[in-house]
């Protein structure tokens, strides 16, 4: 399947990285939708708007939203409520954005101009101190941009931190090898 036909499906989704769809980000849906193995009416933020410009740009009919995957709602952020907040991080590590900050075992805060509205972190708190409140604005195809920008360099930085991780870990075993081999080496000589 063509690059550019995933590309455009990417392009129209809202890029909230929900998972609502039932795939692991807007990107992964769009190429289950270029492959033909999923229907353009799983994606509840982009509503049936999005299901309209999905279909202008696969030639695929007009659907309804499929409700086993959402309902079509306005767009809320993400608040914590700094009264209940304990500072666990697990809402930082589920969000797309990283529109969630705060050092560990302090109160978190939400940057709700990063924030997509995906509400991961709401299932994703042990305490209950997130919930979901209407935007001062509307989602736009320039937000979804900035959104999908700020995933990416998410993902970047975790895969540049998963290698540093891994050189390291491969740096340890290579010098524990070479322990071993000297003691080994020595052992030997002493006898």
């Amino acid at each position: 399947m063509s690059e550019h036909l995933i590309d455009a499906i990417d392009d129209v989704l809202p890029q909230t990285q929900c998972r609502q769809c039932g795939y692991n980000g807007c990107r992964n849906y769009a190429w289950a939708i270029a492959m033909g193995e999923a229907p353009i009416n799983r994606c509840a933020p982009g509503g049936q708007k999005g299901i309209e410009a999905l279909a202008k740009v696969t030639g695929h009919e007009v659907i309804a939203l499929d409700p086993e995957y959402g309902h079509e709602v306005p767009l809320e952020l993400a608040h914590i409520n700094p009264d209940t907040c304990i500072g666990c991080r697990k809402c930082v590590v589920v969000c797309p954005t990283n529109a969630i900050v705060g050092a560990p075992k302090r109160l978190h805060g939400v940057i709700s101009d990063w924030c997509t509205g995906c509400a991961l972190c709401v299932t994703a708190c042990p305490v209950d101190c997130i919930d979901m409140r209407p935007a001062s604005f509307e989602w736009t195809h320039e937000k979804a941009l900035k959104a999908r920008r700020l995933y990416r360099e998410k993902l970047q930085r975790e895969k540049k931190r998963e290698a540093e991780r891994n050189a390291k870990l491969s740096a340890q075993s290579a010098a524990d090898k070479k322990k071993a081999l000297l003691a080994d080496i020595l052992s030997r000589v002493k006898k």
